[in-house]
């Protein structure tokens, strides 16, 4: 059916129209700083809230969600969009505005030959490579590091403390990981030329998760790439191996964010992230694992134990 506007009505819609032309007067009241402005308030886009395709990520990104909507900006939640290869595109287009980050990964991502080796120095990296529109806020204290892991019968027999302790394995190694593992700069190459070290990749795409270690615990592989913050490490008594020559950079939990995260934004995500410890994500990961909770439960809890 087709809507025809009154006289009256068009002179309305025309005085609305002039309102939002003028310049830099902006008809809801918001300053360049307000939630309203560019950050995703009611009045205009939504902050797009991402996570990689792993559920840890997933409940620190529900973390920063929850802490935005509480600071009054209105979030849409994109989860489980992939690894890097796919989601920092997306970021840099300006298609999503928030994505937890693991500070020493994404630094190698952009810098291969990076000699950034503690967690001041990745963070002043970062602000060298990053692209245009993009930048990180203040890591936080946790960190949930890329591991080659083992069984505890392994490392037994092999007296396996170490990565420099597997030169002195006598079989041939299999790490199972996702496929990206081996262009990562801590993966196959990089433990060769680090440690002398030969390894096959066995790819398992689930991001450490269970596939991955079922394929360490059944002997299909003899180490495994699992996150040092997986309650599957202590519950199967498995045993990361030390890394003393920092093939692996350490890994604090970053937001990365675009442009459209203004000031008030940018301090919600960094208080809530301040709070947050290895053992808290520790605990929060076992949650999801454990007791099979959905990321917004698990993250509502967690929040409100710390508001009391």
């Amino acid at each position: 059916m087709t809507a025809y506007l009154t006289r009256r009505q068009l002179g309305i819609l025309a005085g609305l129209i002039g309102l939002v032309g003028c310049g830099n007067n902006d008809p809801f009241g918001n300053s360049p700083g307000s939630p309203g402005a560019t950050g995703g308030s009611a009045a205009g886009r939504a902050l797009v809230v991402g996570s990689q395709q792993y559920y840890s990520n997933q409940i620190i990104a529900e973390l920063y969600a929850q802490t935005l909507e509480s600071a009054g900006f209105r979030v849409d939640r994109q989860y489980q969009i992939g690894q890097r290869e796919i989601y920092l595109p997306e970021l840099t287009a300006g298609r999503i505005d928030v994505l937890p980050e693991y500070g020493g990964n994404l630094l190698q991502h952009y810098d291969k030959q990076t000699t950034a080796r503690d967690a001041d120095q990745i963070q002043a990296a970062l602000t060298d490579v990053l692209p245009d529109g993009l930048r990180v806020l203040s890591p936080a204290e946790a960190t949930d590091q890329d591991t080659y892991t083992v069984t505890g019968a392994f490392a037994k027999e092999y007296r396996l403390g170490s990565l420099a302790d597997l030169a002195h394995v006598d079989q041939p190694l299999k790490v199972a990981a996702n496929s990206e593992f081996g262009s990562r700069p801590y993966g196959p190459v990089g433990l060769q030329a680090t440690y002398g070290v030969s390894v096959e990749l066995v790819p398992v795409e689930d991001s450490g998760g269970p596939l991955t270690v079922r394929a360490l615990t059944d002997g299909t592989v003899q180490l495994a790439n699992i996150y040092s913050a997986d309650p599957a490490i202590a519950r199967e008594g498995l045993v990361s191996l030390a890394d003393p020559q920092n093939l692996i950079l350490p890994q604090h939990i970053t937001p990365l964010v675009s442009r459209r995260v203004d000031t008030a934004a940018a301090e919600a995500i960094e208080r809530v992230n301040d709070r947050l410890t290895t053992q808290d994500l520790i605990e929060l990961n076992t949650r999801s694992v454990n007791e099979q909770l959905g990321a917004a439960q698990i993250v509502s809890d967690w929040l409100a134990r710390g508001s009391k």
